[in-house]
């Protein structure tokens, strides 16, 4: 208790010392409550770190906002660090490093999650600390001695020329042809796929423009064959919603999310084993690009990733390019 309530006066007086002072003053603060014992009301205490804590949160999910964090994005912040918050139990300034350590440890032991969420969790965690650091809410950021979660590199599968044209084979209606042509030739995302409406795309540039993450718009362009397919689909359609890809019964609402997962897989299990989603076209998609020597900056911007290094993640270089490749460079 006596060391928390010297912490709360140190970030109370962070915005108005400098580094050298704050240090002195802390000196101060121990020297002044050595052999003191401090006793507080919990029940008070207790709701006016909850009455705190939700503050700050909602805060920092307003300034995420802000900066066009999709409310899917927001929702998740809010649940991961709400999640903490009722873990550790304690008054957002008081919270340790140790409690953090604390917190993933026992998370990923009790829940079983993989160390790729255990690290998705500690960024969550490093960008709302530093937040509160920046808004001279607390001194420093307690995630700061958090590193990376090493992660295993796992090589991500992608669908095979092979694959690809047994799936198109298996389609009974054109709209799923044309559904399935449109992400293994654009790359785009699900969720961008379903925002689609029919103006949105530019037949005669084979082209369209997506609404992707941070409400940002870029262009994706499509194949020969794609043009073709959707042109068929299209001129098979009587209803009048504005949306490209539509469900087949009436009153034909916007293809969901859902729906597009729930058709792929459907289509998936008449032709493999395997489990078939969308998000594997867009990997597709990168590696094969890569692989036929477009500049690795092009590809970024056709998948619209901020940061190269996601780009990475996404192509996976074949490997029996590289055995050419070392066979024609190494001998």
């Amino acid at each position: 208790m006596k060391n928390e309530m010297i912490n709360d006066v140190l970030n109370r007086m962070v915005a108005h010392l400098d580094n050298h002072q704050m240090l002195k003053l802390k000196d101060v603060l121990l020297e002044c409550f050595a052999g003191v014992s401090l006793e507080m009301e919990r029940d008070n205490e207790t709701s006016n770190y909850i009455l705190n804590n939700t503050t700050r949160v909602n805060g920092f999910l307003s300034s995420k906002k802000v900066e066009g964090c999709s409310s899917k994005s927001l929702d998740y912040y809010k649940k991961t660090i709400d999640r903490m918050l009722a873990s550790v139990g304690k008054d957002i300034t008081r919270i340790t490093t140790e409690d953090l350590r604390n917190y993933l440890a026992e998370y990923h032991d009790v829940r079983r999650v993989s160390k790729v969420t255990i690290d998705n969790i500690r960024r969550i965690l490093s960008s709302f600390f530093s937040w509160l650091e920046d808004e001279e809410l607390i001194m420093k950021s307690p995630v700061r001695r958090i590193h990376k979660v090493k992660t295993d590199k796992l090589v991500k599968e992608t669908y095979s020329d092979e694959m690809l044209e047994k799936m198109r084979d298996s389609c009974v209606k054109s709209r799923d042809l044309a559904l399935i042509d449109l992400l293994a030739s654009t790359g785009m995302r699900v969720g961008e796929l379903v925002k689609l409406n029919k103006s949105d795309i530019n037949f005669h540039e084979r082209e369209c423009v997506v609404l992707g993450k941070g409400s940002k718009e870029r262009l994706v362009y499509f194949d020969a064959r794609t043009k073709i397919h959707l042109m068929h689909y299209l001129s098979e359609r009587h209803d009048k919603n504005p949306a490209l890809f539509v469900a087949l019964n009436t009153p034909h609402y916007r293809l969901t999310i859902g729906g597009v997962e729930a058709r792929l897989k459907k289509i998936g299990k008449s032709v493999t084993e395997e489990r078939v989603y969308p998000h594997k076209f867009r990997r597709t998609l990168a590696t094969a690009a890569i692989d036929k020597g477009m500049p690795i900056e092009q590809v970024q911007h056709l998948l619209g990733h901020q940061r190269i290094d996601t780009t990475l993640q996404y192509a996976m270089v074949n490997q029996v390019n590289v055995k050419n490749a070392h066979r024609k460079y190494i001998g």
